[in-house]
């Protein structure tokens, strides 16, 4: 969909490049030169979510995807897909999955590269 739009293609190629920046829509929007109510309204319109929750859920696939095709330590996934710290990344994890990043993906038999 956001193929269709130029300025939210724009928005996603910016995000996907730069997932473990601490984006706002704010600075989305003004990397874009536009205005963030302008912007967050177009966004979602075309993709169906806001900005910043598209955003949560790319970073959860990104992160699941390299739980279980690589070995990389916790800390290292965490950082990648814009978290500060591996606890921060632990508990939105579990609140999302229920269990820990290195208990899903022990239970998921992953991550033995």
């Amino acid at each position: 969909a956001g193929s269709r739009d130029a300025l939210v293609a724009r928005a996603l190629a910016l995000l996907h490049a730069q997932m473990a920046r601490r984006w706002t829509t704010e600075d989305l929007a003004r990397e874009l030169a536009v205005s963030r109510s302008a912007f967050a309204e177009r966004f979602t319109r075309t993709i169906g979510e806001p900005p910043m929750r598209y955003l949560a859920r790319q970073r959860f696939a990104r992160a699941t995807a390299q739980l279980k095709e690589t070995s990389d330590p916790v800390a290292r996934i965490a950082h990648m897909v814009g978290y500060e710290s591996e606890e921060a990344f632990s508990r939105a994890f579990r609140r999302r999955y229920g269990a820990p990043p290195a208990a899903w993906r022990r239970a998921n038999g992953a991550g033995e590269t």
